[in-house]
């Protein structure tokens, strides 16, 4: 996760106004109201597999370091491929940055010893924070298997961390439902699982259309469900693939998106500055709603989330320290 997170998310701010875009004035544009000042944003990464990638990530990490994230996460690849890739980049973003690092830990491919004593490390090395996921099996596994010895789900994951130290826990939330949810209230169901075990709060996958989220939000709260629920969101760099990767997780594609995005393959400017305006407008329709805490799936690329963070409010602070070595 997608994924798939801060201390200072306020629940009653994600309530909802009630204003979209008619509360920002028929003639105005979002841009021309004033700059929000409480908005809170979270950053994910994911961990380099060559030297070159290495390199993208520290410049990336030191671009956003600036705007004082509450938190960035760092991934980890499907069947638990980078798992020692993820803790050395956590490690790295908590011993060389001001950033606060969160890591992301599976069920997948690991029996309950193995993830304890993962999670034993972090928590030893300072590491409190963690987003708890079922995991995605290998593309060879033909499907998700429970590990005989493991954690079977993200719930159970929940209550075995909160039996090593009290983590702060984020878990997985999807506005328009898992794909392998029997229905949406089963997959709401789920989610309340993992926050009765102790999850602090949700982020969810990446979704394109406001109200989406919105009608979401509206559901969880009748739940019964009082954490922060965060949306997740993808700055669009490549749509051919994000198209691709919505189709395997339930993410809709609004077919507007594509006639934006239509002929632009072969000019990466004009695409970066369509991405940016989207979700730049997606970002500042869900603040007039009420939404002060937004987290960025940047695939390793600043330049989009630092031109949306800053039409967002989100400015550099000079005090921040970003550099790694």
């Amino acid at each position: 996760m997608p994924g798939p997170n801060n201390n200072s998310t306020a629940t009653a701010g994600q309530e909802g106004r009630g204003l979209g875009a008619q509360g920002l004035g028929a003639a105005a544009l979002a841009v021309a109201s004033p700059l929000p000042r409480d908005v809170n944003v979270s950053f994910e990464f994911f961990p380099p597999k060559t030297e070159q990638m290495e390199q993208t990530l520290w410049t990336c990490v030191e671009r956003l370091a600036p705007l004082a994230p509450s938190f960035v996460s760092v991934t980890y690849g499907a069947g638990g491929t980078t798992r020692e890739r993820t803790h050395a980049t956590v490690l790295k973003i908590r011993k060389q940055t001001d950033i606060k690092p969160a890591a992301h830990l599976t069920c997948v491919g690991a029996s309950r010893d193995e993830v304890d004593a993962i999670a034993q490390r972090y928590w030893d090395e300072g590491i409190d924070h963690i987003v708890a996921l079922r995991g995605d099996p290998a593309e060879d596994a033909g499907g998700y298997i429970p590990h005989p010895d493991g954690y079977a789900y993200a719930s159970d994951l929940v209550a075995g961390l909160k039996k090593i130290g009290d983590f702060k826990i984020s878990v997985a939330a999807y506005a328009e439902t898992h794909p392998e949810a029997k229905s949406p209230e089963d997959d709401l169901d789920n989610l309340k699982r993992k926050i009765d075990a102790g999850a602090t709060q949700a982020i969810t996958q990446f979704f394109f259309d406001v109200d989406v989220y919105l009608r979401f939000l509206e559901r969880v709260r009748a739940a019964g469900i009082t954490v922060p629920i965060v949306p997740g969101i993808l700055p669009v760099t490549n749509f051919a693939r994000v198209v691709q990767f919505s189709g395997l997780c339930g993410a809709t594609v609004p077919p507007w998106m594509a006639d934006l995005f239509e002929g632009l393959d072969d000019d990466p400017e004009t695409r970066k500055l369509v991405a940016a305006t989207v979700a730049a407008e997606q970002c500042r329709v869900l603040n007039a709603n009420g939404v002060k805490d937004f987290h960025f799936y940047t695939l390793n690329r600043a330049d989009l989330t630092f031109a949306i963070c800053r039409i967002l409010g989100v400015k550099p602070r000079a005090a921040t320290n970003g550099k790694v070595g």
